[in-house]
């Protein structure tokens, strides 16, 4: 009888506090854009300057109404202190060999940055390298790269400050483990390829003084730095001003012996052009592989024999290996060395002169290992079904290091021996929890049109299906991505609560190959909402869940699924988390590199079917004014450059205007954080909301 009185009274404040809900003001202004002859009104437009004080005050006046929300849910805090209770035990990267040494990261559990350890030998004491809690007073600065130069004496530091794609570079000596002087600025989308006493890096132009906050992402370039020099003094090795959209990077053997160029531009084709020289010639201009963009993309993965071994979908959708002579690249002299198989060619590793091709089946990894020449040597035996991850190494390599997860099996680090292919386990995380207390169940429902998809649903063990579960679905669908199974600390707080969780492998995604990809994208993006949509049919179906019991959740292109979704058929939910999602899909291609994802969405531009496609499905144009939404609570960061704020912004704004219901739908904008949290203590504070949002919603009190 208490605990039913208990939660009478938590539902009773919950109705009572949404009803007190007064949301702030937002102007509107008269702001029109034109597509095709069709006029669409954009009256929140001046939300897309997010450095504006008229913006921050908007964003403090949201944040204000949120967080007080928040803070009337009694357990909130109580939630996160679980959360932070399963997050706090030691945590490993798989170990990387650079001469004598082996370098990996290790947080104790709590800190908010992983710390870089090295240590000679594999029984070696560790010496830290490089704690990045100390970059910033607030713990938001983080190690956003860190590449060693081949004898191991110099190494690249790429620093991020609050979750920023943009990256500063510096140099470290590996032997006294301090910096040079040596700092590189208006680094993005960039890796760092070492050669000789330098490196190759990608970069824009530096912009005009007092023009930083609005730099454009324009006019990708490529510059070898050599070290102890000034960044003014780097060469130039590439730019395309004529195509501004485009990316550019640098990538060298692991000899050093040749020099690759790879192309990108996204915003008019899928594929790459790939380009190279020989650096032990006198020639150093760059000879085409690829010479054009077209639609299929191509990898390099090693050099054999002078000869290149590159990964493709051309002409296999599932991707195959090809042997590539660079003094006679033409596609008819290509030799295929593995060929498509029935599952995803998902990941490529060399080492040991050896090839570990991970294949998707049905969402869960499959290894096996070919020699250089393509033979197979069998396959990698995995503990169970789950994802497999690394295998990486150099050409001398005797053993490789791999991690293996699943939804309730921590990551756990194994070492391979490639001669005798077996394995054995090198680091086990010490989780508090007992996976035998959880079940994992993959299912597969019909989508509207007939297909077949892979969904995951996870629970305790003894939960009855009698449809009052509270249920998360979660999915992401797009950018030929897939949803592998992988683990959650902080998830199985959420498990422990008698939750379900549920993992869905919509079309869009690369879990069977391009064909499932160009099945979710561009004018196809609608089987995406689709399955989403008979997914939770299929969960309410089952008794599973109910309406009442259904939350869903995705973030970035997942944010955009969960905005469609809400709009589409916002009956089915009780709530809705969509986390830095692309909810403007009429001006996405405008904001900083957004440009990149016309090739998956298409663009409001380009066409007018284009259009009209984007049109009928973007998150903030289809908000009804007659609809009854599920309690909504968006999330966002004040420096997130991918997906910027602005869409959330915009997206809030326009729902809080329409919606006159009685559920909440607010927006939590996150500080210091960028397209993902800055720190561990800012994501465990995000979940924690998220978790607690949905509970107070559906009426429900956690046990702790």
């Amino acid at each position: 009888m208490k605990s039913i009185v208990i939660a009478f009274v938590l539902v009773m404040v919950s109705l009572f506090s949404q009803a007190q809900l007064k949301y702030p003001e937002t102007k509107k202004i008269d702001h029109v854009d034109t597509y095709f002859g069709t006029k669409v009104p954009d009256p929140y437009h001046w939300l897309e300057d997010d450095n504006s004080a008229e913006t921050k005050n908007w964003v403090n006046e949201q944040n204000k109404v949120t967080f007080d929300y928040l803070d009337k849910i009694p357990y909130r805090q109580d939630w996160f202190k679980r959360i932070e209770a399963m997050n706090d035990y030691p945590k490993y990267s798989s170990p990387s060999r650079n001469n004598e040494y082996f370098y990996f990261s290790k947080n104790n559990g709590l800190q908010n940055q992983s710390v870089l350890f090295r240590q000679k030998g594999l029984k070696g004491q560790a010496e830290e390298i490089i704690d990045p809690n100390k970059f910033s007073a607030d713990g938001t600065m983080s190690l956003a790269a860190f590449s060693l130069s081949k004898d191991g004496k110099y190494a690249v530091v790429g620093k991020s400050a609050g979750g920023s794609d943009w990256r500063t570079f510096f140099v470290m000596d590996m032997l006294k483990l301090t910096y040079l002087a040596d700092s590189l600025a208006w680094v993005k989308v960039s890796g760092v390829s070492w050669l000789g006493n330098g490196f190759f890096y990608s970069r824009y132009p530096t912009p005009e003084k007092g023009k930083e906050l609005s730099t454009k992402n324009e006019n990708h370039q490529v510059y070898y730095h050599t070290v102890g020099t000034s960044q003014s003094q780097d060469k130039l090795v590439y730019e395309d001003a004529e195509n501004p959209m485009r990316f550019h990077g640098a990538i060298t053997s692991e000899d050093e012996r040749f020099v690759f160029l790879n192309i990108v531009d996204r915003s008019k084709k899928e594929g790459n052009a790939l380009w190279y020289y020989d650096n032990n010639s006198s020639d150093k201009t760059f000879k085409p592989i690829i010479k054009e963009l077209g639609d299929y993309n191509y990898s390099f993965i090693d050099e054999h024999n002078g000869k290149f071994l590159i990964s493709t979908n051309d002409r296999a959708k599932n991707r195959r290996i090809i042997l590539i002579d660079p003094l006679n690249p033409e596609s008819s002299n290509w030799k295929t060395i593995v060929a498509e198989q029935p599952e995803n060619m998902a990941g490529i590793s060399s080492a040991g002169n050896k090839l570990f091709i991970t294949y998707t089946k049905d969402v869960s990894s499959k290894v096996l290992v070919y020699t250089l020449d393509g033979k197979p040597q069998g396959e990698v035996k995995l503990p169970a079904l789950g994802t497999a991850s690394g295998f990486g190494g150099k050409k001398e390599d005797s053993f490789v290091f791999y991690t293996f997860t699943s939804f309730t099996f921590p990551p756990t680090i194994y070492k391979y021996d490639i001669a005798s292919g077996k394995s054995e386990v090198f680091r086990k995380p010490e989780v508090k929890f007992t996976p035998e207390n959880f079940v994992t169940q993959q299912i597969f429902f019909t989508s509207k049109d007939g297909t077949k998809v892979p969904m995951f649903i996870v629970y305790k063990k003894g939960t009855v299906m009698n449809g009052k579960n509270p249920t998360m679905l979660y999915a992401y669908g797009g950018f030929n991505i897939s949803t592998n199974p992988s683990f959650s600390p902080a998830r199985i707080s959420w498990l422990e609560q008698g939750g379900v969780y549920v993992s869905a492998n919509l079309r869009g995604g690369s879990e069977y190959g391009e064909k499932w990809h160009q099945a979710g994208m561009e004018l196809n993006k609608q089987n995406v909402f689709d399955d989403f949509i008979a997914a939770a049919e299929y969960l309410i179906a089952k008794k599973i869940t109910s309406k009442e019991y259904l939350s869903i959740y995705g973030g970035s292109n997942g944010g955009l699924l969960v905005g469609a979704v809400a709009n589409q058929r916002p009956e089915l939910f009780k709530v809705a988390i969509p986390a830095v999602g692309v909810m403007d899909m009429l001006r996405f291609h405008k904001f900083t590199i957004g440009f990149n994802w016309i090739a998956e969405y298409g663009s409001s531009e380009k066409s007018e079917e284009d259009f009209k496609n984007l049109y009928g499905y973007s998150p903030m144009h289809n908000i009804s004014s007659t609809k009854e939404y599920p309690a909504i609570m968006a999330t966002t960061a004040d420096h997130d450059d991918r997906v910027v704020p602005a869409h959330s912004f915009k997206y809030m704004a326009t729902l809080q205007e329409n919606y006159k219901g009685k559920n909440p739908v607010l927006i939590r904008v996150d500080v210091n954080s960028g397209h993902g949290a800055s720190n561990l203590k800012k994501g465990l504070e995000t979940t924690a909301d998220i978790y607690s949002f949905i509970f107070y919603n559906m009426g429900l009190t956690p046990k702790f």
